[in-house]
């Protein structure tokens, strides 16, 4: 499709019925614009007619997360694309969806950040691509990035309620869905292209992309290729390691490039496609300043569809990845300290039934395989090998005001540790097999008491089971500074959650309000033992970490508001969003680790014509709630500002930002970084970031 290539797609959201409506609202995407990072400039002109034959190429998006493939309305979801996604956009993935109501950032310095979702992270949020698995090594540490370059996604998706469970366990926080059009499901129609640059920021970056994309009728081709450079982040003065005073993050720049093809072929009912990435990344870990570490990751995947498939089924549709993944922990000689290698293999089939009266639902099977080794001075897992099968459903009713949707998911796995084997290491024992049935089941109701108001419910059951290093970890963790012990013998992690919502919109006015309680009957925590443990051949007294099953809850809120108005000729728009979450460690009567406090964000947005600004005011409360070995994280408020500019330049669209972060240039760290690395990694200080994308 012509014009509607990545990084320039903004998104309009329209109810699944009007999907191919030309005529859809850009106001969903204003809603959204409330994620973007905000704007003052001064920059280039265009006439107002400009700006709206831009607009009228604009794409629109639903929620490819959900297996019907639509915006549900107890579906808690939420998506970021078009120019929101532009000027929110950071190094990483959890940079850019950190300002996202109920989402944050593991943050664990520049390089490494990893989504948290309504206070869960690691194995808790499901990471995928294109709505496929993404096989990386970010879950296992706080060290370890998602391979994953934010320059060249067209879309994210956040997922969490019915639909998200359909993946499995480890979606029990939610689903981060990236989407970048490397496999076509559109025909094509002629040559398009785009390209970005990006410059600045505070690690001083180098960011460019190029997407081609092109076809006909019968096939669509895709081509993309990006690379980044940054050095040392820039922060406010503070107390680095050893006492001394700093302006930079240690050992934080990076380098990382990447390119990917992709094809596919059109027919009567469906299409069916493929394509094949590479991405490469160097980056400084910040907690140990003379390693480095060299990630790569190469990935084959294919995917089709198929519409009305039958007297039974409307539509079926299938995708089938293979990825290899590894890494190199580099020491300051450049000798390999550790190295990490992972390969899985990801199929999932989904079959949508024909409507039964007022009801449309889905029926799939995924089948998942990875394998997993460590070998060096920091292999603190031994071999592994991860096996799983499920079977899951969804369901949706809708009639009048009442709508109803459940889902459930049934699973078999298997967790198997090589032990020691030809290694000789001496400390993970024999070889051993775990199996697991983990099952999950949601249930939804929503209904709309006016056209304006609607109230929404959710209860739902989730089982996870253990991963493989939360069984069979048994050495140090450099980059959490702690000896981590596995438990083989550990249960499945069990949660039970409500979600109750309500959603108003007016006019120019919206209000949404979510509250929430997941209690776990046993939650798989990383908990200090008190005692410290000296591995042979060194001279350190490691305090001893181990995963054990304790009781826990979860309690929290969202709340979103924004009203638009008109104002001299400018459409203005303010927003106003909260939301804060609580953690119980049940069992030992104290708070859960690394849970973000509360936090407020305020907005305003003005647009004429081709211009774009905002400013937002992000406030984050002093976070005091905190295990017995963490200690309190300070409060902190950040002022941004930003300006976009759409413009024609010749026959190419394009659009011009310029971003200005942490106005104050205030020190802050955020309370959901690993405690051992809190003090070394401050948020970044004051920057100017400008960027420029062209599109034909």
């Amino acid at each position: 499709m012509k014009n509607s290539t990545p990084l320039m797609r903004n998104a309009r959201v329209c109810p699944a019925q009007n999907y191919n409506a030309a005529g859809c609202s850009l106001h969903a995407l204003n809603t959204r614009s409330r994620f973007s990072v905000v704007a003052l400039a001064f920059g280039l002109l265009a006439t107002g007619t400009q700006a709206q034959q831009i607009a009228d190429k604009l794409d629109q998006v639903v929620v490819t997360g959900n297996p019907l493939g639509e915006r549900d309305p107890v579906q808690s979801s939420q998506v970021l694309s078009g120019q929101a996604l532009t000027l929110s956009r950071g190094a990483t993935l959890g940079d850019s969806l950190d300002q996202i109501s109920g989402v944050g950032s593991s943050y664990f310095g520049p390089n490494s950040n990893r989504p948290t979702i309504r206070g869960l992270d690691g194995d808790r949020v499901r990471i995928l691509s294109n709505a496929g698995a993404s096989v990386d090594a970010s879950s296992l540490s706080f060290d370890h990035g998602v391979p994953v370059d934010p320059l060249v996604i067209e879309r994210i998706e956040v997922l969490r309620g019915p639909s998200a469970l359909l993946y499995g366990g480890s979606a029990m926080g939610g689903v981060v869905n990236t989407l970048d059009n490397r496999i076509p499901r559109v025909a094509g129609d002629g040559l398009s292209g785009v390209t970005e640059l990006r410059l600045g920021g505070a690690s001083r970056e180098r960011n460019a992309a190029m997407v081609l994309e092109g076809g006909d009728k019968r096939w669509a081709w895709h081509v993309d290729a990006s690379g980044r450079s940054a050095g040392d982040l820039a922060v406010p003065e503070f107390s680095a390691a050893e006492g001394s005073v700093s302006h930079r993050v240690r050992n934080s720049a990076s380098d990382s490039h990447g390119a990917a093809l992709g094809s596919s072929l059109f027919f009567g009912k469906g299409f069916a496609g493929v394509s094949i990435e590479d991405y490469h990344s160097h980056y400084g870990v910040t907690v140990e300043p003379d390693v480095t570490i060299k990630m790569q990751r190469q990935r084959i995947a294919t995917a089709g569809a198929w519409n009305d498939a039958g007297a039974m089924l409307s539509k079926v549709q299938w995708q089938l990845n293979s990825s290899r993944y590894e890494h190199v922990e580099l020491e300051g000689d450049g000798s390999v300290g550790t190295r990490f290698k992972s390969s899985g293999k990801d199929l999932r089939v989904e079959a949508e039934h024909r409507a039964i009266g007022d009801v449309r639902g889905v029926i799939g099977a995924q089948m998942e395989s990875s394998t997993f080794s460590a070998v060096g001075e920091e292999a603190l897992v031994p071999s592994t090998a991860t096996r799983s099968s499920a079977l899951f459903l969804l369901e949706q009713w809708q009639q009048g005001a009442f709508g109803l949707s459940g889902g459930v998911r049934v699973e078999q796995a298997r967790v198997r540790s090589d032990g020691d084997g030809a290694d000789g290491v001496g400390r993970f024992g024999p070889a051993l097999e775990r199996r697991f049935s983990p099952r999950s089941f949601s249930f939804s109701a929503s209904y709309h008491t006016t056209p304006e108001l609607g109230l929404t419910m959710s209860v739902n059951h989730s089982e996870r089971a253990p991963s493989f290093y939360e069984l069979f970890a048994n050495g140090v963790h450099v980059a959490s500074g702690a000896y981590e012990r596995g438990d083989a013998t550990l249960d499945m992690e069990h949660a039970t959650g409500l979600d109750l919502g309500m959603h108003w919109a007016s006019g120019g006015g919206s209000a949404k309000l979510n509250i929430y309680r997941t209690r776990f009957a046993n939650y798989l925590a990383l908990n200090a033992s008190g005692q410290t443990v000296t591995p042979d051949g060194d001279s350190t007294a490691w305090p001893e970490y181990r995963y054990q099953g304790v009781r826990a809850q979860l309690t929290g809120y969202e709340l979103e508001l924004r009203q638009a108005w008109t104002l001299a000729g400018w459409q203005l728009a303010g927003s106003l969003q909260l939301d804060g979450v609580r953690g119980e460690d049940l069992s030992h009567a104290q708070p859960l680790p690394r849970i973000a406090p509360q936090r407020l964000g305020l907005g305003l947005e003005a647009q004429q014509g081709a211009w774009t600004l905002r400013a937002d005011w992000h406030g984050v409360a002093r976070q005091s709630r905190v295990p017995a070995e963490d200690r309190a994280t300070a409060g902190y408020g950040l002022l941004k500002l930003s300006v976009a500019r759409q413009f024609r330049w010749g026959d190419t669209d394009a659009l011009w930002y310029l971003k200005l972060d942490n106005l104050g240039n205030q020190l802050a760290y955020s309370a959901s970084t690993v405690a051992t690395m809190r003090d070394l990694a401050p948020l970044p200080g004051r920057s100017l970031h400008t960027g420029l994308q062209l599109r034909f």
